[in-house]
């Protein structure tokens, strides 16, 4: 894939994320990935993005940065949602959270084959917390 090719199936991916259309993963996630470090299913990566909407059903990812290199997409995203449910150990308190994301993924034919992710997780509770 080009530079373009890649940048634009990235926005792809996080459009098929906010519309939740999870189903459509098989479009850009391998069959077998691996996610920060440990070998996983597709179904698992799923099970992971649904979980998140489920807790937090306005969650949604906006793209702020994206660099490409090669089969490589780096990007800063900044997450944003209100729980329902409980989330990273917290109860719901109707607070609105808002965090940055860093991801860096590695595309081979046409699909992700590598997924990491970095979240302050810390940060998010806290918000969380109020």
């Amino acid at each position: 894939m080009s530079d373009t090719e890649l940048r634009d199936f990235f926005q792809r991916y996080i459009d098929a994320l906010n519309a939740h259309e999870f189903d459509r993963m098989t479009e850009f996630v391998h069959d077998e990935v691996i996610m920060n470090g440990s070998q996983v299913k597709r179904d698992e990566v799923i099970a992971a993005q649904k979980g998140h909407v489920d807790a937090v059903p306005d969650f949604t990812w906006r793209v702020k940065d994206v660099a490409i290199d090669g089969d490589r997409v780096a990007a800063r995203l900044f997450n944003r949602g209100t729980p329902t449910k409980e989330w990273f150990g917290v109860p719901p308190t109707g607070v609105t959270v808002e965090y940055a994301e860093y991801a860096f993924h590695k595309v081979r034919d046409g699909r992700f084959y590598e997924m990491n992710y970095l979240i302050d997780a810390q940060a998010v509770q806290e918000q969380l917390a109020g």
